[in-house]
């Protein structure tokens, strides 16, 4: 048969031919044709009738008025008896002569059904040169335009028979792009069925693909295992592969795939298979045991089976003639219900021909419905969209009598407009979830510009719904471009929206879309000229850690806010970077990233904003710190990093110290305090009896000192205020008559934290007020945080031990180094002032007196005491405390004393109130004043 535009059933529609054509067809019968034709078997459905009756209706040929000569013998042949039955396919051959196209088709489909497919007719349907329409033609002047057996009108580019479009010249106008793309969907569909033909042919080919010296072997070994098939490897590939990535096997499953390259592993029908998948391979195993053998009767069954080929003891048993009686009868009753409909579908598509928009149908109702189903059949198979809007136009059923001129002229009265996209977008009136979709995304892009930039966010969760629902990934990727791009610099406010919606869409579409679609937004944003852009970009990161996959999180986006971080040069871009980068540590699982996260942790200490730097002690070193918690390092590696590096930095300030440095080390430091103190507490030999039991004594308001932010509550980082209650009960109770014994993080605190502490406190530099103040806040902190018991009984002493405050050390000149350096006024103010009940206060005043006294008696540099003084007089609550010690002082008996006492007056009378001037401070120095010997 020819292919290409040539038509093979071109030929004359003479009488004389036709009876020549007719009489060679039963010449050339082969006997076994004579058998199917008369003599059919039980097997075989009366299936001439419909094509008879469907010829002998009166229906117009296209090419010669009234019915050829050739539709009649046909007819006659079809009603004159069985002796001279015509084939299928010269039935078939004489509708394709006379132009009957759609009796030919619906002749096909039922052919399709019963499953006999008729060469013929299948090569003519699936030929696109068959179909080829002259441009601008309309179908009633078919007849001037080709001849008979032409081709018929077909829009450029069109290769099916779904280009056949009744509806083209009615109301709606000419939709060429409409019918390009209904023409282009059958043909989707056609190109679809083949690759599965081909996929089917491969599958087979691939079944018996056996190397022959495979077979040899499993022919000489029964008992060895049957070799596997290409195909089957390729099954058990995928789902190996499945496997891996569904249980984090990720590295196996790239190493998997790069061995397989022959294969993708991202759809099941590159297998081969024409089957649906099975289930995966945990499913497969948990039924492997589970299978028994069903024990069902069968029975075999055939279709059109002649029964002259079937054994002659087939029919045994005796033929139930009631059911066989009941089945013919069925059978006819079909049959006739057919024939007439097959009238009633002539009748309505002559009225579709014409340019009736509303059809009119004067049918019955009940057999109008029925005529409706038959021609949903054909509409199915034409697959046009414009077959079914007239099809279910045909439901709005008319009772009167109007002609289609006077239709048309009335509905012109009515002003539309489908030749513009908006028009033809309205139009088209979705009608499915996926059809709404599709309408959105197609719209979206054209919205979007025309709303006003201050109400933009209100388009924020129709673009994200489509975002999501939408099956096309370049359309899904569209969207969010507009997402990202919707606000030129968006404020707080809507940044929020954005986010929110980022969140939704990620929890609905699951990691994997998040890490293909999401991200690569935020990636080509992240150089952005507009710095709210960036902004957004910062707070995406963080936003959307918790549903990106590990591998993702703690590579790719850690890698951008680390680039971010060194680059950007906005304060609040930065400022947003340290706390997404805050939100990745509280989801980062990877131990090898810790050295990573400490040299963020530096990068944003030392970054020149105070905003970064806040950002970094609220968020940052608090989710840094639980994760080292975690893994175990806070106290063998972070802290002991920032110790070593504190000493190192006093090492190299001999000829002057980076003050700078030192307060980012040690305010780093302070930061990890409520973390080191919930580390004793849940390691602590009493963490296993800590339950929450009846009454629990609430936490004093003072109990601790206030947190820089929620992440470092050490109720937050425990889990709640009640366990934390329970825990500092016991913890007070273990301390106090207990004891440490087998507390190893309590342990490390005391002798070795708290000895490395003192002793980088006496190499500082006591006329730098900048870091002896640092110190003694961090000092202050720390033992509010650990409690007064653990004060008085582990830190106090330590001091004391070094400091060695006594009478009969007075005139030795070793040990007293140690009170001309930055420990006397740390202690002073960062240890004795953390409680201020009245035995601390008696406390500290005696210690003031003594290292005044101790001071002035040997003639030491009185550094120390000055920067106490000068510490604790900014405070007002202790210039009472500190006249206290003054006056001890100017009433001394050594003279050296009292002059001490005068020199210390100057640092303190600046900030001193009149009534404690008047009451105090002016009695002091009349009496020095008075003195002989000053």
């Amino acid at each position: 048969m020819a292919a290409g535009n040539v038509n093979p059933f071109n030929v004359s529609d003479s009488e004389d031919e036709a009876e020549q054509r007719q009489d060679g067809a039963d010449t050339e019968r082969s006997p076994s044709d004579e058998a199917q034709g008369h003599s059919l078997g039980p097997f075989s459905p009366p299936a001439y009738s419909e094509p008879a009756a469907l010829l002998s209706s009166n229906r117009t040929s296209p090419s010669v008025d009234g019915i050829p000569a050739s539709a009649a013998a046909v007819a006659g042949i079809g009603g004159g008896g069985a002796e001279t039955r015509v084939s299928l396919d010269a039935i078939a051959a004489q509708l394709l002569r006379d132009q009957y196209i759609l009796t030919a088709l619906e002749l096909h489909t039922e052919l399709l059904e019963a499953g006999r497919e008729l060469p013929r007719l299948r090569d003519y349907f699936s030929n696109p040169g068959n179909f080829e329409r002259q441009s601008g033609t309309p179908p009633a002047c078919k007849e001037q335009a080709v001849g008979p057996g032409g081709p018929l009108n077909r829009a450029g580019s069109i290769s099916t028979l779904d280009s056949l479009d009744f509806a083209r010249y009615s109301d709606d106008g000419n939709r060429e792009s409409d019918e390009r793309v209904a023409v282009l969907e059958f043909e989707l569909r056609k190109a679809k069925e083949t690759i599965q033909a081909l996929r089917a042919n491969l599958t087979q080919a691939a079944e018996c693909e056996i190397p022959s010296q495979e077979r040899k072997n499993y022919k000489s070994s029964p008992e060895n295992q049957e070799p596997i098939r290409p195909l089957e490897k390729r099954a058990l590939n995928f789902l190996v592969n499945e496997y891996l990535l569904k249980n984090e096997y990720k590295l196996a499953s790239i190493t998997f795939s790069d061995e397989n390259d022959d294969q993708d592993f991202e759809l099941w029908d590159d297998v081969g298979l024409n089957i649906p998948k099975p289930p995966d391979l945990l499913q497969l195993y948990r039924n492997c045991g589970n299978i028994l053998p069903l024990h069902r009767d069968t029975v075999d069954v055939a279709v059109n089976v002649d029964p002259n080929d079937l054994p002659g003891d087939y029919f045994t048993q005796e033929p139930q003639e009631e059911v066989v009686q009941e089945l013919e009868y069925q059978i006819g009753l079909l049959n006739s219900e057919k024939q007439s409909l097959a009238e009633q579908i002539k009748k309505l598509q002559r009225l579709i021909q014409t340019n009736y928009p509303l059809l009119v149908v004067t049918v019955p109702i009940s057999a109008f419905c029925s005529v409706m189903w038959k021609v949903g059949l054909i509409c199915r198979v034409i697959g046009n969209w414009r077959w079914r809007w007239l099809v279910k136009s045909c439901f709005v059923c008319l009772c009167r009598k109007l002609s289609p001129a006077f239709h048309q002229a009335l509905l012109s009265f009515c002003r539309m407009s489908t030749d513009s996209r908006l028009g033809s977008e309205v139009s088209r009136i979705a009608d499915s979830e996926q059809s709404v979709m599709l309408m959105l995304g197609r719209c979206l892009p054209h919205i979007v510009p025309n709303v006003l930039l201050a109400k933009r966010e209100e388009l924020i969760p129709l673009i994200l719904c489509t975002a999501c629902l939408h099956p096309e990934p370049k359309e899904r990727d569209q969207l969010l471009h507009i997402l990202f791009n919707l606000i030129k610099r968006p404020d707080d406010e809507q940044r929020q929206m954005i986010l929110t919606g980022c969140v939704a869409f990620a929890r609905h579409v699951g990691p994997t879309r998040v890490e293909a679609e999401l991200l690569p937004q935020c990636w080509e944003q992240i150089n952005h000229k507009y710095p709210e852009r960036r902004l957004l970009v910062a707070e995406a990161c963080g936003a959307l850690a918790p549903y990106l996959p590990k591998e993702i999180r703690s590579s790719l986006v850690l890698s951008m806010l680390q680039q971010m971080l060194a680059e950007d040069k906005a304060d609040m871009v930065r400022e947003a970077v340290v706390k997404s980068l805050g939100i990745i540590m509280g989801y980062i699982d990877d131990p090898d990233k810790y050295s990573q996260g400490f040299e963020l942790m530096l990068l944003s200490l030392g970054d020149p904003s105070e905003r970064v730097v806040s950002a970094t002690h609220q968020v940052f070193i608090p989710a840094f710190a639980a994760w080292c918690t975690e893994l175990g390092n806070l106290q063998s590696q972070l802290i002991p990093s920032l110790l070593t590096r504190i000493e190192k930095l006093l090492k190299q300030g001999e000829y002057g110290l980076d003050e700078h440095k030192l307060h980012m080390y040690l305010s780093a430091l302070q930061s990890l305090i409520p973390s080191l103190f919930a580390v004793l507490l849940q390691n602590a030999p009493f963490t296993s009896r800590a339950k929450l039991q009846g009454d629990v004594p609430p936490i004093e308001v003072t109990r601790f000192p206030r947190p820089a932010s929620p992440l470092q509550d050490v109720a937050t980082i425990v889990g709640s205020r009640e366990q934390l209650a329970v825990l500092l009960q016991l913890y007070d109770h273990q301390l106090q008559h207990e004891g440490t014994t087998g507390w190893d993080s309590l342990l490390w605190v005391v002798n070795q934290f708290l000895p490395q502490l003192i002793e980088i406190v006496g190499r500082i530099n006591v006329t730098s007020s900048t870091c002896v103040h640092e110190f003694s806040r961090f000092f202050w902190r720390l033992c509010r945080t650990f409690g007064k018991i653990f004060t008085n009984t582990k830190v106090k002493p330590q001091f004391q031990e070094i400091l060695r405050l006594s009478e009969e050390n007075v005139d030795a000149s070793a040990g007293n180094g140690i009170l001309t350096k930055a420990t006397v006024p740390i202690y002073a103010t960062g240890v004795l002032t953390c409680y201020n009940q009245e035995e601390d206060r008696k406390l500290l005043v005696g210690f003031l007196e003594d290292v005044m006294t101790t001071l002035s008696l040997s003639h030491a540099p009185l550094d120390s005491l000055k920067a106490s003084f000068v510490e604790l007089g900014a405070n007002p609550a202790f210039h009472e405390l500190l006249l206290t010690v003054l006056w001890y002082g100017v009433v001394h008996t050594s003279a050296l004393v009292r002059c001490t006492a005068a020199r210390m007056f100057e640092l303190l009378v600046k900030g001193v109130n009149e009534t404690l001037v008047a009451q105090r401070v002016v009695p002091a120095l009349i009496t020095l004043s008075s003195d002989p010997e000053m």
